[in-house]
């Protein structure tokens, strides 16, 4: 019989350390002829990406193949875009090309070389700033001898001072030392571009393009141009997209027509697009034919170039995720419309698909178990998991139990959440205690809480303190009109989608309503510090945590983040130079005075996205407010934290934050110093 102990102060084997440990998951996943290629998470190692190769022949283990300090990522609108790209080879093995993070530059390598020669860098080294150059979202051109991929290209000081191409690289190395060795496919007409797709026969590519104030999942253009003997391009035109349409993913068929994932119907579906050789930018744009008209999302934000929700196969058929607040894995036959879904225990599929043959490759979780690397071999249906298999490193019975509920707005609308109730297998509360909770608010804020196994919540569900994930209007997952709510509205909808999650949790007899709280990093972070600012949640939270938040909307607005989301406020918020009364009137830097909850704020130091000046001006804001509260910068880390020993003392920090301000008494977590 469990024993019974107050909330909040359970035993449990879920650690920071171990919570740190697991943080991340496989990334950008991708195949090079049979043999399967991504990135992985090092917390342990500084917080670098692994690149990650198993091979075609034993399918296993999976090796890492660069040592520390290798990083396999990149800095492109920040958040960074594919960073790899393979192609085999008849003789010597695989040639692959990646770009590393000390120095943004470009690099090959040949893994089965015999002479352990190493990367070999293909661009220059470059500043940070003015001259400095950053790659993604390569592919492999070996007819043309080049790697083609987005070029990001800064021209002055400012973070919104770049311009982005279409470029083209020499794999022999000679643009290492030349700048001007590097071929531009494309003038710098659109500001944003993703990656070249090619057509099989290789005489077209495609990609995606968008302008400011847009976001990418506002409205995109996709772009297909002519490719000529010489690797140039030509008759470059628009086939889709618009100012109201957003195209998350273009990617040709090896019949040769365009798929595209459109939310022209109001939710992200697959469509087929013909074009051809004749036309040209004059021509009237080609008529899109669904593929699978649902209302169910078959794509998601772009918030790293190169993410692939759908992936042809050689014989007509296509891969590809969809669903309704989650993703799952299906395999669609384009004449008939049938979709098929992959059989296993996976409930979410990350955007990363790669095709080998018939076999179908991604990356997967549940609430029970962490990302795998999974397979599916659409001839018999089978799946199996090829590598980063999961391990349960503490007895199951700890991990979280999630409830999925939808709530209702004071207006009506629907609010869709993850509710994690306190959860041990040996522990009981009294009969007449009801929990603490604390309602996780996701970051983007165009994103959503996605329902696997995450050890940082097991870390509080395992101790008695409830977790609450709130997927507020504005979250993807639900349709174009769900998403839109948040125009105009983020510091509104956003927090009183959150307090309508804890009220009514609270209401119900679910938590204790002296005992809530709210926590968040980045778009989250703002909601997280705009819910204890404002008059509308005055004394529902107990307190919070808020991590690399924005906090001043106007300098947010005005050249204190970067270019990708410079002009995001013009549609979260409103045109600055039409309401900048709305700017002030919103920011937790302008409500400071209101504060009345002990906080915790963490923030990276070489946080560019949300630079730490922000913290900075609230905190000599809230000085002399008498609010306890406490600041941790980290050196080394920036937008979102990335080295365990980083994770292990903010995860602590906030247990203590807790810990203190709901009475928990507890002695297995260093206490946080709460100044006022």
């Amino acid at each position: 019989m469990p024993l019974q102990a107050p909330y909040g102060t359970w035993p449990s084997p879920i650690d920071a350390a171990l919570a740190a440990a697991h943080d991340g998951r496989p990334e950008f996943l991708g195949a090079v002829g049979d043999e399967l290629w991504w990135t992985e998470p090092r917390p342990q190692e500084g917080g670098r990406r692994a690149l990650m190769r198993l091979t075609g022949e034993s399918r296993g283990p999976a090796v890492s193949v660069l040592p520390a300090p290798w990083n396999v990522r990149n800095r492109v609108i920040e958040y960074g875009g594919l960073p790899w790209a393979g192609v085999p080879r008849a003789e010597g093995g695989p040639l692959v090309v990646f770009t590393h993070f000390a120095d943004q530059r470009l690099y090959a390598l040949e893994p089965d070389a015999p002479d352990e020669s190493g990367p070999r860098p293909l661009t220059p080294l470059s500043p940070a700033t003015e001259g400095g150059l950053r790659w993604c979202d390569p592919i492999v051109v070996p007819e043309h001898g080049e790697v083609w991929c987005v070029l990001e290209e800064f021209t002055g000081d400012g973070p919104t001072q770049l311009r982005r191409v279409l470029a083209a690289v020499p794999l022999d190395g000679s643009a290492a030392t030349d700048r001007a060795r590097v071929r531009e496919l494309t003038a710098d007409e659109d500001r944003f571009v993703t990656g070249p797709r090619l057509s099989p026969d290789g005489r077209r590519a495609t990609w995606l393009a968008w302008d400011h104030p847009a976001m990418p999942w506002d409205g995109t253009r996709v772009k297909v141009a002519e490719i000529a003997e010489d690797g140039t391009l030509s008759s470059t035109r628009v086939v889709a997209g618009g100012p109201e349409e957003s195209v998350a993913q273009a990617e040709f068929a090896h019949d040769g027509s365009l798929l595209i994932a459109s939310d022209v119907s109001g939710w992200w579906n697959l469509q087929r697009v013909q074009v051809t050789a004749t036309e040209t930018a004059g021509t009237r744009r080609p008529v899109p034919v669904p593929l699978c008209p649902r209302e169910e999302e078959f794509a998601g934000a772009i918030w790293k170039i190169g993410q692939r929700w759908f992936a042809p196969l050689p014989g007509g058929l296509i891969a590809a995720l969809h669903g309704r607040g989650a993703q799952r894995l299906g395999v669609l036959d384009p004449q008939t419309g049938e979709l098929v879904d992959t059989a296993g225990p996976w409930t979410e599929w990350a955007p990363a698909l790669a095709v080998t043959d018939t076999r179908v490759t991604g990356i997967a979780a549940s609430p029970r178990t962490s990302y795998e690397i999974v397979e599916l071999d659409t001839r018999t249906g089978h799946t199996v998991v090829l590598a980063a298999q999961h391990e349960d490193h503490i007895d199951p019975a700890y991990y979280p139990e999630p409830q999925i509920r939808t709530f209702t707005a004071h207006d009506g609308r629907d609010i869709h959440a993850h509710i994690y109730p306190p959860h041990h297998p040996d522990r009981s509360a009294p009969a007449d205690e009801l929990p603490p909770y604390v309602v996780w608010v996701h970051g983007g804020p165009t994103s959503r809480a996605s329902l696997v196994l995450d050890l940082e919540i097991g870390y509080f569900t395992s101790r008695g303190i409830g977790v609450a994930e709130v997927n507020y209007g504005g979250s993807t997952g639900y349709g174009r009109e769900y998403r839109n709510r948040l125009r105009g509205q983020w510091g509104v909808v956003d927090v009183e989608d959150c307090a309508a999650v804890a009220r009514t949790l609270a209401d119900e007899g679910t938590a204790d309503p002296a005992r809530l709280a709210i926590r968040g990093g980045s778009a989250g972070g703002w909601t997280s510090a705009a819910s204890l600012t404002s008059p509308a949640t005055k004394g529902l939270y107990a307190c919070g945590t808020v991590t690399y938040p924005i906090l001043d909307l106007e300098g947010w607005a005005t050249g204190e983040t970067h270019d990708f989301e410079s002009q995001y406020l013009e549609s979260l918020v409103g045109p600055l130079a039409e309401c900048p009364g709305r700017y002030r009137e919103r920011s937790p830097l302008h409500r400071a005075d209101r504060v009345a909850a002990p906080f915790l704020l963490l923030q990276g130091l070489d946080d560019v996205i949300c630079p730490p000046v922000q913290c900075e001006r609230f905190l000599e804001e809230v000085k002399g407010t008498g609010v306890p509260h406490a600041y941790i910068a980290f050196e080394g880390e920036g937008h979102g934290f990335r080295m365990a020993e980083t994770i292990v003392r903010a995860l602590q920090a906030e247990l203590s934050l807790y810990d203190q301000t709901f009475g928990l008494s507890r002695q297995d977590v260093p206490s946080l110093e709460l100044g006022s």
